[in-house]
């Protein structure tokens, strides 16, 4: 089969590292990927918003199935266009992708379904807003409501840092996408991502992943597009897992269902532990980023098959690695803010214990250099997250004389106790 991977980050990098080990892949093609694909795929220089380009690619290349990383397409209808033209692609709809467009429609969907969120409120205007903070308090928790490339998020700790982020997501910060703006109650407790396979109805749940959001150390700074992950997450009690399984992934399912927006493709929950059990962060339509690095490597059915029976309505029968992956993402300093373009990479050598996944990278004559805010995700698995953890840790020790680059060297260190020997 001919498979097309739309997209150029780290997520994408890594369902091209999974295909390649599928017998079934007979050429793989990154459209318009990163360096770090090359050695795995063919890239093809057609942006991801492309549709008429990415659908003549497709068509012309008798491509077998297409799979779509980033929401921005799914959002533009990619996936639709691609259905128009009788070609299988595995991904949302637009309107099932809404779920991730528009976080005020993902309230209103989890408030009439009955499905565990924390309470909100959505405002256009800063006067009623700055009101409802008043009222509520902080910490509290606001948000653009359209993409906002995972920056559109502000956990404020006083009402003055809420009252900011109002004021300037309302003057235009994230453009169209803060137009409108949700202000919800702070939930207390650990978070954790779970992604399922969904075709209609049918589910099919992924191990749990944890993700750490802020740049630094000691979850300090700003909230980025994820600075490392592991998975699964050892210290999450198997009845939290099923109760999100239960309570919120297939009833969601069952909902976009009723509302006419069938979803086929992966769901993502964003989750957190509360005293009454998971509730919902967010909704995404596609894989996370970085979870998808971690969650993968794990999963020991043949990527190709797993998507072609979703699509099919067929239980893919999911098998996963006894084992625990972590990963730790090297960013542009200055990153998630401004940040330099083009500064060398040191020379990445193949190491046992850990593996590579791009994300911002290309290449000139020198090597890799850098190309985005997060740059590439360093990995490993192993019986245990420590050891996993060590192997990483000793990878990056390649970056040490590189300052223009930095990674938090704490992810999964208090999930690390002293029984995991």
């Amino acid at each position: 089969m001919k498979i097309m991977v739309i997209g150029r980050g780290g997520r994408e990098h890594s369902l091209i590292q999974k295909f390649a080990e599928s017998e079934q892949a007979t050429m793989l093609y990154a459209v318009p990927g990163n360096a770090g694909m090359e050695e795995l795929a063919e890239r093809v220089a057609i942006p991801e918003t492309d549709q008429e380009g990415l659908v003549r690619f497709a068509k012309e290349n008798e491509v077998d199935l297409t799979v779509v990383g980033p929401e921005n397409p799914l959002l533009e209808g990619v996936v639709d266009a691609f259905q128009e033209a009788g070609l299988k692609v595995f991904g949302p709809n637009q309107q099932a992708a809404l779920i991730e467009g528009s976080k005020h429609f993902a309230k209103q969907i989890m408030e009439q379904y009955e499905i565990p969120t924390a309470s909100y409120q959505t405002f256009t205007e800063a006067e009623p807003a700055v009101a409802y903070i008043k009222e509520k308090g902080a910490p509290i928790v606001v948000k653009a409501d359209g993409l906002a490339a995972g920056k559109g998020v502000v956990v404020a700790e006083t009402e003055e840092q809420a009252i900011e982020a109002v004021e300037e997501m309302l003057d235009g910060q994230f453009g169209e996408a803060s137009e409108e703006i949700v202000v919800e109650e702070f939930l207390q407790g650990k978070e954790f991502s779970l992604m399922a396979f969904v075709q209609g109805e049918h589910v099919y749940p992924m191990i749990p992943a944890r993700d750490h959001k802020r740049a630094f150390d000691g979850d300090q700074g700003p909230n980025t597009g994820g600075m490392g992950a592991y998975a699964p997450v050892p210290e999450l009690e198997e009845g939290a897992y099923q109760t999100a399984v239960s309570s919120i992934l297939e009833p969601a399912a069952r909902a976009l269902v009723k509302e006419g927006r069938s979803f086929t493709g992966i769901l993502y929950a964003g989750l957190i532990e509360s005293p009454e059990g998971p509730k919902v962060i967010e909704f995404n339509a596609r894989f996370g980023d970085p979870e998808t690095q971690v969650v993968l490597p794990l999963l020991e059915n043949d990527l190709v098959q797993v998507m072609l029976d979703v699509l099919e309505g067929k239980d893919p029968e999911l098998t996963w690695s006894k084992e625990v992956c972590a990963g730790v993402v090297v960013a542009s300093s200055g990153y998630p803010g401004g940040y330099e373009k083009g500064r060398p990479l040191p020379v990445l050598k193949a190491h046992d214990q850990a593996f590579t996944v791009h994300a911002g990278t290309e290449k000139d004559e020198e090597g890799y250099v850098s190309s985005g805010g997060r740059v590439l995700l360093a990995g490993a698995k192993d019986k245990n997250l420590s050891r996993a953890l060590d192997g990483v840790y000793n990878y990056l020790n390649c970056f040490e004389e590189f300052s223009d680059f930095f990674y938090r060297r704490d992810i999964g260190h208090s999930s690390i106790s002293s029984t995991d020997t």
